[in-house]
């Protein structure tokens, strides 16, 4: 049995008890607290890619907004041990009246790099993403799909300990679909720790090594894919009940 040095040695990030409060307004004076987590506790180790599942709103983003230090926990603790994490989302990260390149500069300076790093990097992010001249156009103007070629080119070429994925592949054209997955697939086996927030069954099977399910702020099962990734499925089945009188 490995020792608690060896174990910690191989830990990445480290949440235990983790809460986030949000406060709802019903009108003008009343006001209620809304725990979107409430009591969340897992580890990320090296090289592990971690899949997040659960319904819309229980928590997911929440708690990947939390990872990337973007807000701090109500409650519990988060544990870092020493690594950079990149969010790549389509709700947040851009800066709207910037450029693609300015929040390129950006985003690689709040992980730590210099600009001049970031500007070394510039022309590949610039061609990975493919966006043409609106690489130099307001992030305002950007489809979707623009804002996730632009995100995972940042995210992959600023080269974070951690990648944080909330529901972004598979988002633009299929060639770049592909392209996007292919490199995930390379950061993976180069040993980056990624927890990707998704729908798709097929590609948490494909992609992860284990599975956390959150269901109402707290998480609800964690573990190898397959049987979590199953009992997430069979939850989201109609519960059939027998009805008296029934002809």
């Amino acid at each position: 049995m490995a020792s608690h040095k060896e174990i910690e040695k191989r830990l990445a990030l480290r949440l235990r008890n983790v809460a986030v409060a949000y406060e709802r307004r019903f009108g003008f004076f009343r006001r209620q607290k809304y725990w979107a987590l409430k009591d969340v506790s897992f580890d990320l180790y090296h090289g592990e890619t971690l899949g997040v599942i659960g319904r819309n709103g229980v928590g997911k983003s929440t708690l990947l907004s939390l990872l990337a230090g973007i807000i701090a926990p109500d409650k519990g603790e988060i544990k870092n041990y020493g690594v950079t994490a990149s969010l790549l989302t389509l709700q947040v990260g851009f800066v709207k009246h910037l450029t693609g390149r300015e929040n390129a500069v950006l985003s690689g300076m709040l992980l730590g790099m210099t600009k001049r790093e970031v500007l070394e990097r510039m022309d590949a992010i610039r061609e990975y993403a493919d966006i043409g001249e609106f690489f130099d156009h307001p992030v305002r103007e950007y489809s979707t799909g623009m804002r996730a070629r632009l995100g995972f080119s940042v995210a992959i070429h600023v080269n974070p300990d951690v990648i944080l994925l909330d529901e972004v592949l598979g988002v633009g054209d299929s060639d770049f679909s592909e392209k996007s997955t292919k490199s995930l697939k390379n950061l993976i086996c180069s040993q980056k720790s990624v927890i990707i927030v998704s729908h798709q069954p097929a590609m948490l099977k494909e992609l992860c090594d284990r599975i956390v399910w959150i269901e109402k702020g707290v998480v609800q099962g964690i573990g190898d894919v397959k049987s979590v990734l199953n009992a997430y499925l069979q939850s989201l089945k109609p519960v059939v009940t027998a009805t008296s009188g029934s002809q």
